[in-house]
This record gives structure tokens, sequence and C-alpha cells, in this order.
């Protein structure tokens, strides 16, 4: 009986470990400037700064259409925290499918350049 109930334990926990839950993404909901989004996750909507680059001078415009192409509503992404700044979080921003990150895209593009993380 013993044995039993530990092979129940055992097979229960790596039916947790290989199937975990849907996890719930940020979402893009607007291209606000070109280091700006507006991203949610369900319940609520906060301002995200693209952190870790600089836009290149007079390339705001270009910059905004790249993020829009790139980032259409709705667009899943994954928030990696670098800190903030007069109330609006800083954060590494990658597309969740691909892993993609959006601040190296910029940069990759001529449209930005890096900037020390804080």
């Amino acid at each position: 009986m013993r044995r039993q109930t530990l092979n129940l334990l055992a097979l229960l926990l790596a039916l947790v470990i290989a199937f975990p839950g849907a996890a719930a993404a940020a979402e893009v909901f607007q291209v606000r400037s070109g280091t700006l989004l507006q991203v949610g996750d369900g319940n609520r909507s906060y301002p995200v700064e693209l952190a870790c680059m600089e836009l290149a001078p007079g390339q705001e415009t270009e910059a905004i259409s790249w993020l829009r192409q790139v980032l259409p509503r709705r667009t899943r992404v994954n928030l990696r925290p670098m800190g903030q700044r007069d109330g609006t979080l800083l954060a590494r921003v990658s597309l969740l499918a691909g892993g993609d990150d959006i601040a190296d895209g910029l940069i990759a593009a001529g449209l930005a350049r890096p900037e020390a993380c804080p």
C-alpha cells in the first residue's frame, strides 16, 4: 500500500512538472512612443519603457513604425523588470514566441544604440 501511494505521488509530481498551467503573459496594448509600450496582463494595464537602449537621434518615427510592425496589438511578451523611472516600469521586453528581445531588434535595425542596463 505504501509503495502504491509513493508511485501515485511520483506520477502526480511528474504530471505537474510536465504540464504546467498556461502562464498569464503580458500583452502589448499600444506602442506609445519609440521606447514606451502600454502593456497589460488581463486585469490591469501599465506603461513599460524599453530598458538598455537609447533611440538614435531623429529615429523616433521610424522606431514607432518598427515597433508597431513587430508588436501588433495583443502580441504576447515576456517582461524582465530592470527598475522604474517616475512610475514607469523599465524592462527588457522579449517576444513570448521566439524570445527575440525588442531592444536588441531596434539596435540591429539601426534605430537605437545600446545603453548600460540599470
